[in-house]
Order: structure tokens, then sequence, then C-alpha cells
């Protein structure tokens, strides 16, 4: 078990990651889920779609996360669901070779970095509406390899450095707004084979491009998922 105090100084590869269902606010039936995963040291952050919470569906949505980072994932964080805390995630982590920790139940603020990027990343691109379709996983997974890139390349993040109380008032100290892709090239724990290989990734990107692509799988998610309403 990890709690909320215990991430500070992180090292880049130690991850928290969530399941946030796509039900539209109906648990009845099948629908899709996103596993948003993000690094503490540099805030890179991954969406990948989830067909399922079956376990086979699980392990391939995790190997595909991992692949999405440009460094190796050293841990997961997760919280107290079954998709997570069983055998075969136990396993997929002991054949990676990382650490596998847990928040304590009822705690979200023991998972508090992935839970703010559910709100800033995945649901203000998403939304709250119900994706159960094919169509509408074909789109999603387009969306999230655009977005993926728009958000780690061009996106300033802050890291909180401190936090303090004066009376009833919190007193909050920032780092310098820096995109993740910045915070990998700064670290020297991050090797320059990484390094290079996401600089070429980031001379080829155009962010206006891709901004325009995810408003286009956002037009079409909302078309296809939205209900119709009468006159």
């Amino acid at each position: 078990i990890k709690t909320f105090t215990e991430w500070k100084d992180s090292p880049p590869g130690f991850t928290q990651l969530d399941l946030v269902a796509h039900n539209g606010g109906n648990v009845y039936g099948g629908f899709l889920y996103t596993l948003d995963t993000t690094d503490i040291s540099t805030s890179w952050t991954v969406c990948t779609i989830v067909y399922d919470k079956s376990m086979p569906v699980m392990l391939e949505a995790l190997y595909s996360m991992l692949e999405c980072f440009p460094f190796p994932i050293k841990g997961i964080h997760s919280d107290n669901g079954s998709e997570f805390i069983n055998d075969s995630v136990l396993s997929f982590t002991e054949k990676e070779e990382m650490v596998f920790t847990r928040g304590r139940s009822y705690k979200k603020n023991d998972n508090a970095h992935v839970e703010q990027k559910n709100n800033s990343i995945l649901r203000r691109n998403t939304g709250y509406l119900r994706y159960d379709k094919p169509e509408h996983a074909e789109v999603l997974k387009e969306l999230y390899g655009y977005l993926n890139l728009y958000v780690n390349y061009f996106q300033p993040t802050m890291i909180l450095l401190e936090k303090h109380r004066i009376g009833a008032k919190a007193i909050k100290k920032y780092d310098k707004p820096r995109t993740p892709y910045q915070r990998v090239l700064e670290l020297d724990s991050i090797s320059d084979k990484v390094k290079n290989k996401i600089r070429k990734i980031y001379h080829d990107l155009n962010p206006v491009d891709l901004k325009r692509k995810i408003n286009d799988c956002q037009s079409r998610l909302i078309r296809m998922a939205a209900p119709i309403r009468m006159p």
C-alpha cells in the first residue's frame, strides 16, 4: 500500500493508473473503458482504450500502455478495483519486473495524480456520453493516438512542489510550467537513445494539425453517441 504522502521525488517510470468507464450514467450492459496512466515525475500521460474488464483485454491494454511510454515503466500504482487486484496483473508486473502498489480503500487521494488527469485530459476530451459500440471504439482509439501526442509534446504542466496552510487558507507552490516532453529531456536518468527518439517524433509533429484531428474525432463521437433530442 502506498499513500498520497509517499510520491514526492519519485523517479521517472513510477506511474499511477485508473480505469475510467464510459457508461453515460447507465451501468447496465456492456460499455467501453479507458485506461489512464500518468508518470509522476514527468506528467507523461497515456490514454488506452479498453473494450471490457476481462483479464485478456486488460492485459492487452496494459501492454499497449507500456509501448506508448518512451521510457521503461518501473512501477504501477492502482486503486482497489478487481480489474487490477488479481493474480493476472500481479503476474504481469512480476514478468515485467515492475513494482506493484495500490492505494487505500475509499481514499482517492492516494491516486491523486491520475485522478487529476482523468478530469483535465480524459473527461475534457471525451465527455460523459455512453460509448458502447464498435464504431465508438474505433473513433476513441484514433482520438487517443492524436491526444497522447498533443498532451505530452505540447501541453505544459505544473507540478506541486510544496503546500502549507495559514489558518484556513492553503498556500501552494508549483514549479515552472513545462511539457512532459521537456521534462524528459531535462532528466539525467533518461538515456540519450530515448531522448533522441522523442526529439525526432517532436520535430515531425504539427500541433495545429493534431488539434484539428482531435476536434474531428470529438465531433464524430458526439454525433454517434449523443441521444437524439426531439424539437
